[in-house]
């Protein structure tokens, strides 16, 4: 892909759907990096469109340039194709250490696609036909590709490709301003629904704070079709006395169980996001 460096004006610059929304908070810090060095330190990515320019990232730059009533902001220029584009936009994605569990497993999943039509030898059908036909292929699976880049193993890439294919950009958008935040498990539990009515109650069960969890939302809409609710497992019991109890416990009694358990903890957190 071919590109240059030039000072495009804003209101030449299109923004089309995105996997990740453009954080008011974000905008916020950013502004004040752009005051504290009296302008922006990297360029934003554009695509050369038929009329125009489409962006492929720096949507909070370019929001903030808005803000700002900026004409011109400097961009490199890519000649590329709307598929290397949008492979693109998630790469850039994927740098960013803060990205959400619901935007990461919708990044991944756009990522995947992108990635099957530029390498659509890796597509598991066709991987699959050219092993059994003794076909050697050159090209890394996805999965192993983002894996090596992301330090985890291809099931737990597929898993979390999985959890993103499950979410419409609309949900998506709601889950991010869920007033708890939505864990990577509630995604795999969502990612699990069959039925697309329960899978749109228990995403606005969540939103709107009316469930902690994507399992115990599933009850609850279960409950709400006059369905049995599922007796609780000897772990869930656990559980919940375990949250009853830190919940109950003062300041002082917490801060004395970290400071005894806390190596345990971080050693299960590590486990957990090997895992």
């Amino acid at each position: 892909m071919a590109a240059r460096f030039e000072d495009i004006p804003v209101t030449e610059i299109a923004v089309k759907t995105r996997t990740r929304s453009v954080s008011r908070d974000a905008v916020a810090v950013l502004r004040q990096s752009y005051e504290d060095h009296g302008g922006f330190t990297t360029p934003i990515h554009v695509r050369k469109a038929k009329t125009g320019f489409e962006l492929i990232d720096g949507a909070h730059r370019l929001t903030l340039a808005r803000d700002l009533g900026l004409e011109t902001i400097l961009a490199r220029v890519w000649q590329c194709s709307q598929e290397e584009a949008r492979f693109f936009e998630t790469d850039a994605n994927l740098a960013l250490a803060h990205l959400t569990p619901v935007a990461l497993a919708r990044s991944l999943a756009v990522r995947h696609e992108a990635y099957l039509n530029l390498h659509p030898g890796t597509a598991p059908g066709v991987a699959g036909g050219k092993a059994r036909q003794n076909q050697q292929t050159t090209e890394m699976s996805f999965a192993d590709f983002v894996g090596a880049v992301m330090g985890v193993t291809p099931r737990q890439v597929q898993r979390i490709v999985r959890a993103g294919r499950a979410l419409m950009p609309d949900q998506a958008q709601a889950l991010e301003a869920a007033p708890k935040r939505v864990t990577m498990d509630d995604l795999y539990v969502i990612s699990k629904i069959g039925e697309a009515g329960e899978r749109s109650f228990v995403i606005d069960t969540l939103a709107r704070g009316g469930a902690p969890k994507a399992a115990p939302a599933r009850k609850l809409w279960k409950a709400e079709q006059g369905m049995a609710p599922e007796p609780l497992t000897n772990t869930d019991q656990t559980l919940l006395r375990l949250m009853d109890a830190w919940k109950r416990a003062p300041k002082i009694a917490r801060r004395r169980f970290l400071e005894e358990k806390g190596g345990e903890l971080q050693a299960l957190l590590d486990e957990m996001r090997d895992d």
